[in-house]
């Protein structure tokens, strides 16, 4: 009889408080969808709410303002891209030693492509280069979570493969950064800034280049 009164007195116990996380995560998603949609301009908060399929009060409840909204909307979208690089970045770390390194770099690079090629990247550079005017410090933020953290992340797997011999000895972060550009630059240019899809044909090209 304590326990359930403690828990009425804290909100009900961790039930309710996992409800409250899945609910704001189903109003990010949907955010993220209209935001995608419609821009920044043209989105309106009754909309996601329909989308999140929640009451448009509760979507003020987990989220002030639009601003507000649209800011932690971009930076969802940011981690769970940063998490798909970081995993694929990973996978090096559990090739066997005697794997072909071509090949495995080969395979990294497809992997990031289809990543950057994906919908939720594409929208998510187009909204935040749309929205620069309004909110220059998103630039900062999507940079450093889809591009800063997994290069690092790359710049230590390739130190350590040097250390280990199978690549010659350089700057492991020049090398990242570098092998990131070497990606998005064609990608970009390829897919228009975003506005074009490119065929996986041309993804394969330009890992493998």
């Amino acid at each position: 009889v304590c326990a359930r009164r403690r828990r009425r007195r804290c909100g009900g116990g961790s039930g309710v408080a996992h409800g409250r996380v899945d609910k704001r995560q189903a109003i990010l998603d949907a955010a993220f969808a209209v935001f995608a949609r419609r821009g920044y301009a043209q989105a309106c908060v009754q909309e996601i709410a329909e989308e999140a399929r929640v009451a448009k009060p509760t979507v003020y409840s987990h989220l002030n303002d639009k601003e507000t909204l649209f800011r932690h909307t971009i930076e969802a979208a940011a981690d769970t891209l940063m998490a798909e690089n970081l995993a694929v970045v990973e996978r090096l770390r559990e090739r066997a030693p005697d794997d072909d390194l071509r090949v495995a770099l080969a395979d990294l690079a497809q992997r990031l492509l289809r990543i950057c090629c994906g919908e939720r990247a594409r929208a998510l550079r187009w909204l935040t280069y749309a929205q620069v005017a309004r909110f220059p410090d998103l630039i900062e933020t999507v940079q450093e979570r889809t591009a800063h953290r997994p290069r690092a992340a790359l710049a230590d797997r390739l130190a350590r493969l040097s250390l280990a011999g199978r690549l010659r000895p350089c700057d492991p972060e020049q090398a990242a950064e570098h092998f990131f550009a070497l990606l998005t630059g064609p990608l970009e240019s390829r897919s228009r800034l975003g506005t074009r899809r490119v065929p996986a044909a041309e993804v394969r090209v330009i890992a493998d280049a």
